[in-house]
């Protein structure tokens, strides 16, 4: 969006000075108005041109993001790899002591 008002002549010059209906103040106001109108047009031309093509330096700024992202998702997965495989492995010949009171039916 421009960061300088537009050059249109509403910017420029009061169109209602000198009117013979209009006091000085209430030409100064209906100024002030025009100039208000003319920069929400321009805001919404800008807001529209905005909204209809992408913003290519932020779509490049994502896109950045994204592969840091993924990084960050690979290196964490590994992480969570590497502690798992620290861990020590559970003793599978461990023998339960009632296992004959077990009078649960097997299939």
């Amino acid at each position: 969006m421009a960061t300088t008002l537009s050059n249109s002549a509403v910017h420029r010059t009061n169109p209602y000075e000198g009117h013979p209906s209009l006091s000085k103040l209430e030409a100064e106001v209906l100024w002030e108005y025009a100039r208000l109108a003319q920069n929400l047009k321009e805001l919404t031309a800008e807001t529209r041109r905005l909204g209809e093509a992408p913003d290519e330096t932020l779509l490049k700024r994502l896109r950045a993001l994204e592969m840091k992202m993924g990084l960050v998702l690979t290196l964490f997965k590994a992480s969570v790899w590497a502690v798992i495989n620290e861990m020590p492995v559970a003793d599978t010949s461990y023998v339960y002591p009632d296992q004959t009171a077990d009078e649960t039916v097997m299939q």
